[in-house]
């Protein structure tokens, strides 16, 4: 019996670690303290913000920030597309997806970055908003 309920509980602790991100597609937007307009305002935040998606109601999805800050904000204002903050104070973007490769540009803390893909070693190709690419370990960036 237990050989049968390892892999079971296995696939549903894979499937609890899964995240999801979405970003603030349009150039600003409103987080509130519950779903609804009515509802206190609590931040102003800009365009591609990177935020993890907790909870889907309605017209709205509950929404935690890096600092582990939970709000509400309207569905209609996020994107599905990816977008990444830079985390120390300054970020090397790498040519390949290797410490020794060439430093392609750098970017300051909490720059967005547009996911591209990920390596599946550790490592993911961005986008700059100026069209640049290049590669950052996911240790240094928030939004993956």
């Amino acid at each position: 019996m237990l050989r049968w309920l390892a892999p079971i509980l296995l696939c549903g602790a894979f499937h609890a670690n899964a995240v999801d991100f979405v970003s603030v597609g349009e150039s600003s937007a409103v987080l509130y303290d519950a779903p609804s307009l009515k509802a206190k305002k609590l931040f102003l935040v800009n365009r591609y913000m990177p935020f993890e998606q907790v909870v889907t109601l309605d017209n709205w999805i509950k929404v935690r920030d890096r600092s582990g800050g939970l709000y509400w904000i309207e569905k209609r204002l996020l994107s599905n597309k990816r977008y990444l903050f830079a985390l120390p104070p300054v970020l090397d973007v790498r040519a390949e997806p290797d410490f020794a490769a060439a430093r392609v540009f750098q970017v300051r803390q909490q720059v967005a970055l547009e996911r591209i893909e990920a390596t599946g070693t550790g490592w993911l190709k961005v986008r700059h908003k100026d069209g640049e690419t290049g590669y950052v370990r996911s240790t240094e960036v928030w939004g993956e």
